[in-house]
């Protein structure tokens, strides 16, 4: 059997608590809810963040949270379900969302992930993130985080179909969130 196609683009309103629940069940499993309905609500509605599903025919099969600044990003959350795993989503989400950032002059991306969660820090790694620190007690008072971060523009170009060609239309400037939303509604435009 064949997987439908996966389509990668910002999420709407009515995905939001399809990746709440997937926050809590693959990524903060374990810990409090913390990423629910309403706060990935506030993200979806931010101007310095983007929110991006994958999604096949009848679900969403990963998302991402990135948070824009004036000189480096954050990426909050990223979830993948497990029957999707190891096909290559994960990097397409994170290229995905690293590209605005890329375009708007942004030098570096970080992110936590779990100290336990060995996995997620190899696939990061192999994405050229870097461990920074380990922080203690990061997630809500009990577990520890790593800390990572990878400068923009150094492991190489980031290939996307959805953002190619997009860097002669858009040049790079200081407006994070403005960059972002001109990028969005272009690749919206050409689905």
């Amino acid at each position: 059997m064949t997987r439908p196609e996966i389509s990668v683009a910002p999420a709407r309103r009515s995905d939001v608590v399809e990746i709440a629940l997937m926050s809590r069940d693959l990524i903060e499993e374990g810990l409090r809810w913390s990423w629910t309905p309403s706060r990935v609500a506030a993200s979806v509605r931010s101007s310095n963040t983007i929110v991006v599903v994958a999604r096949t025919e009848d679900r969403i099969a990963g998302f991402g949270i990135m948070r824009y600044g004036d000189d480096e990003a954050h990426l909050d959350l990223l979830g993948v379900r497990h029957d999707y795993r190891r096909e290559g989503l994960g990097r397409r989400l994170v290229e995905w969302l690293e590209k605005p950032a890329l375009l708007a002059g942004i030098s570096a991306v970080f992110l936590e992930v779990r100290g336990t969660s060995h996995g997620a820090q190899r696939f990061y790694e192999r994405l050229g993130y870097r461990p920074l620190m380990r922080i203690a007690r990061y997630y809500q008072g009990r577990e520890s985080a790593m800390r990572m971060g990878r400068e923009l523009g150094c492991c190489g170009q980031l290939e996307s179909d959805v953002w190619s060609g997009l860097t002669e239309v858009l040049p790079p400037t200081r407006a994070p969130g403005a960059v972002a939303l001109q990028l969005i509604a272009r690749a919206m435009d050409r689905s």
